[in-house]
């Protein structure tokens, strides 16, 4: 990973925009879960770290575009780039890190760079659906799933597939790994916005239904509510939500195991991945650490 962090610079470096450079410093470099995932699937590879860097820049680029569109004020806890110094600067600034990326791609094998670059495709569709799905309260499950795999997961299988091409191990098997692994990944965010205290979240607790966003608790809790309660539910959403409708929402998810069930859901998909890649220990504690954290 530290060869990961001294390409990423490098990658900064050869920008040449200091102004770029110095914002990008100010960017919390999160879990890495992508560059470690291809160096986990690929550690003997010696392309392996420098594509974790590209797909770490092209993350970047989809946070800093995510905090736009939700007007993020913070982003792990910190002000977000938009907030500090506006939206324009925002979107161009990812607009670098994404025509940066795409650049330093050519050095792979077309089949690499191919996936990269769709997957990126998927997730814009992604981040698309994301907005329209806020506009009315979604109640279609496989709707969202599927927005969850394109906005948050497809980048996450192409690492896996793209990783397993560079060690000549299985693609296949190593995207449906990835595949579930996003999605288990996002399940638990969508989790941590209702049950995490603020402080850790950096953010308001139920921010993601305040924003718009119906998130699989959300979708299993009306589905198990009586018309009345449902209307109640319904009327939330999207709106800033005072402390008794917080905890009306927190009591009905405890009424009915609602956490307990997306848990179980999540839990399904890392099984299913840990299945398909046979045994192998690094992947599990990868996929065991989704599933466990906290923040």
């Amino acid at each position: 990973m530290e060869t990961v962090e001294t390409l990423i610079a490098r990658l900064i470096d050869e920008i040449d925009y200091p102004h770029a450079a110095e914002l990008f410093k100010k960017l919390s470099g999160g879990k890495r879960l992508r560059a470690r995932l291809i160096l986990t699937i690929a550690p003997e590879a010696a392309t392996a770290p420098l594509l974790g860097a590209i797909v770490e820049l092209i993350h970047a680029a989809s946070l800093l575009h995510d905090d736009v569109i939700d007007e993020a004020q913070l982003r792990r806890g910190t002000p977000s780039v938009n907030a500090t110094e506006g939206s324009k600067t925002a979107i161009m600034l990812g607009d670098i890190l994404y025509s940066k990326a795409f650049s330093s791609l050519t050095s792979f094998d077309p089949s690499i760079a191919r996936a990269v670059a769709e997957s990126v495709t998927r997730l814009s569709i992604g981040e698309m659906m994301d907005v329209s799905m806020a506009e009315s309260f979604n109640t279609d499950r496989e709707l969202y799933l599927k927005m969850l795999y394109l906005k948050t997961a497809t980048l996450i299988e192409t690492c896996a597939y793209s990783a397993a091409i560079l060690a000549g191990k299985d693609a296949q098997a190593h995207a449906t790994y990835g595949k579930n692994l996003g999605l288990a990944f996002q399940i638990v965010d969508d989790i941590l916005d209702i049950t995490a205290d603020e402080a850790t979240l950096g953010k308001p607790s139920l921010n993601d239904f305040s924003e718009g966003k119906v998130t699989l608790p959300y979708i299993d809790l009306y589905e198990r509510l009586g018309e009345e309660e449902k209307e109640r539910l319904v009327q939330s959403h999207g709106k800033v939500l005072n402390k008794e409708e917080k905890g009306w929402i927190r009591s009905k998810m405890d009424e009915f195991k609602v956490i307990e069930r997306s848990y179980e859901h999540a839990g399904a998909l890392c099984d299913e991945a840990i299945s398909v890649i046979g045994e192998n220990a690094a992947l599990r504690s990868i996929i065991e650490t989704v599933i466990k954290r906290s923040h």
